[in-house]
């Protein structure tokens, strides 16, 4: 418990990281957007959304995450835990997101809530949706994603002591 109150980051930290990290994922998807297809999509408002909110909503955890396996290591090892926990987190809240919408654009299909039937159609929709967000999704945090997550991870290391 003294490993987690000691590795918790000040709240300026969370409140200001979050914003621009959810930036930085807006940024990349539009990009490789761009990139993939010139943007010629109607679904450019709604992918943008997603990439920023899994930005924004997975930075407390990643920090958080990061702080605790970086605390009392050497720089390569901080730089590794914030690589990593910034990594799995932010491409797990956006799937997470993802499959969020996917589920409530199917559940008119699906049976009455809380039945087994539910249960399953419910499993079954979110891991469909995550396998789609893991094909289709994860191509835009690049290139420019790649770059902001070496950039943040080396940065958090680096002001963590």
């Amino acid at each position: 418990m003294n490993r987690l109150r000691a590795a918790w980051p000040p709240l300026s930290e969370l409140f200001i990281g979050a914003p621009l990290w959810g930036a930085q994922m807006l940024v990349s998807a539009m990009a490789g957007l761009y990139l993939r297809n010139g943007m010629e999509t109607s679904h450019v408002l709604d992918l943008a959304l997603l990439y920023f909110g899994g930005g924004l909503l997975s930075w407390p955890f990643n920090l958080i995450a990061g702080r605790y396996f970086a605390l009392r290591r050497d720089m390569e090892t901080r730089f590794a835990a914030f690589f990593l926990a910034m990594t799995t987190g932010t491409i797990l809240m956006t799937a997470f997101l993802f499959a969020m919408d996917y589920r409530i654009f199917y559940s008119r299909w699906h049976s009455p809530l809380g039945s087994v039937i539910w249960m399953f159609q419910f499993v079954f929709t979110g891991a469909s949706a995550v396998y789609q967000f893991l094909v289709l999704g994860l191509g835009l945090f690049l290139p420019v994603g790649l770059v902001c997550l070496l950039a943040t991870s080396y940065a958090l290391a680096k002001r963590m002591r």
